[in-house]
């Protein structure tokens, strides 16, 4: 016989319907290592192929401006320019673009279903394509140096310029792929701001109107460009190296915050 006063949520105190708490949010340093381990692997293969064609791309530019740089603060702002263009190359140009397909084919959706902190995303991603720079960057650093003669000693500054201004084209690359309307307009805007690292950051600016370098300075990996070129000099002045450095620093935290913004604006939609 069927007991009238059965309750099918467990008894008569127990209320009919009870809210499941929600897992609680992933804290920031794990979610970031989960999503940087996730993004390393994902881009292994598919961006080896363009971290070759940018080491290339550098070393050509290098012996191409061979031709008609001798040395002194000319080479030294040609071969640090070209090696931070590398960085330009993968943290701006291919971060643009992936942010634009990503949002294009609302892959967004994905990362907002998961209990992790938006600015998690925007760094796990920015730091996996950030640290397919290092190696491309060093080979072209070392190759310029031989080519133009140049101190090999403290090349080691590489270990802090490149993560720096790293983090500041990484952050605008991110930005310009979640804010672009379109993912065509994200892959152009990332292949002008790489064109910008280019023009501005290899040429020296002894040569430059005054108008572009204007835009120079505004160019966060000019800072980069400046620190490492200041390094090849006889005596390096590192107060200018550390007050270059902290310059890219700034400007990697607040371009970061911008794409971190950016990133829950476009999440919503």
């Amino acid at each position: 016989m069927r007991p009238e006063s059965a309750d099918v949520t467990g008894g008569p105190d127990r209320p009919a319907a009870e809210a499941v708490p929600l897992a609680p949010r992933a804290r920031l340093l794990p979610a970031l290592a989960t999503v940087y381990r996730a993004q390393l692997s994902r881009a292994r293969v598919a961006r080896i192929p363009l971290l070759f064609v940018a080491t290339f791309q550098s070393v050509g530019i290098m012996v191409l401006m061979r031709g008609v740089v001798d040395g002194g603060d000319e080479a030294r702002a040609v071969v640090a320019g070209s090696s931070v263009l590398v960085v330009a190359f993968v943290a701006l140009n291919l971060l643009a673009q992936y942010f634009g397909q990503l949002r294009a084919g609302r892959g967004l959706d994905y990362y907002a279903t998961l209990p992790v902190p938006p600015a998690a995303v925007v760094l796990g991603a920015a730091g996996a394509y950030a640290s397919f720079t290092a190696p491309g960057t060093v080979v072209t650093a070392v190759a310029g140096s031989v080519l133009f003669q140049l101190p090999l000693a403290h090349l080691w500054i590489l270990a802090a310029v490149i993560p720096l201004a790293g983090a500041a084209l990484a952050g605008f690359g991110a930005a310009l792929g979640l804010l672009a309307p379109r993912q065509e307009l994200a892959t152009l805007l990332g292949q002008l701001g790489m064109s910008a690292a280019l023009l501005l950051g290899v040429l020296p600016a002894g040569h430059l109107p005054a108008p572009l370098a204007w835009c120079r300075d505004l160019l966060p990996s000019t800072y980069g460009v400046e620190a490492l070129a200041h390094t090849f000099r006889p005596h390096t002045d590192w107060g200018l190296v550390t007050a270059d450095l902290a310059v890219c620093a700034v400007v990697a935290v607040v371009s970061l915050a911008i794409a971190t913004r950016a990133y829950r604006r476009a999440a919503v939609r």
